[in-house]
């Protein structure tokens, strides 16, 4: 992993499994990052591996990687239900936003 670099956000994203299951990670590229999971590079997590197709649903830029592990690790533990709520309400918002 390259080296943290202030100027670069970290993002937590979430990714849907073909199984649609939840997968949460962080990283400073996401779109590099979904390629991987999917396969094209060698680097996905084990977990998306067997599920793949995976599609992001959900990212949220913080200020730096020890934040972005935090977050992760309280999305981690949120029950599927509020992760699916995460996601819509992202969702909605930006929705929102476009209609303005």
């Amino acid at each position: 992993m390259p080296a943290e670099d202030e100027n670069n956000p970290w993002y937590v994203y979430i990714l849907r499994c073909a199984d649609n299951s939840l997968y949460t990670g962080v990283a400073t590229d996401v779109s590099r990052r979904l390629d991987q999971h999917n396969g094209l590079e060698k680097n996905g997590a084990k977990y998306t591996r067997a599920r793949q197709p995976v599609t992001l649903v959900y990212q949220e830029a913080v200020v730096s990687r020890s934040a972005a592990c935090k977050r992760e690790y309280a999305i981690k533990c949120l029950k599927k239900t509020e992760k699916e709520s995460l996601i819509r309400q992202q969702h909605n918002d930006k929705i929102s936003l476009l209609s303005r």
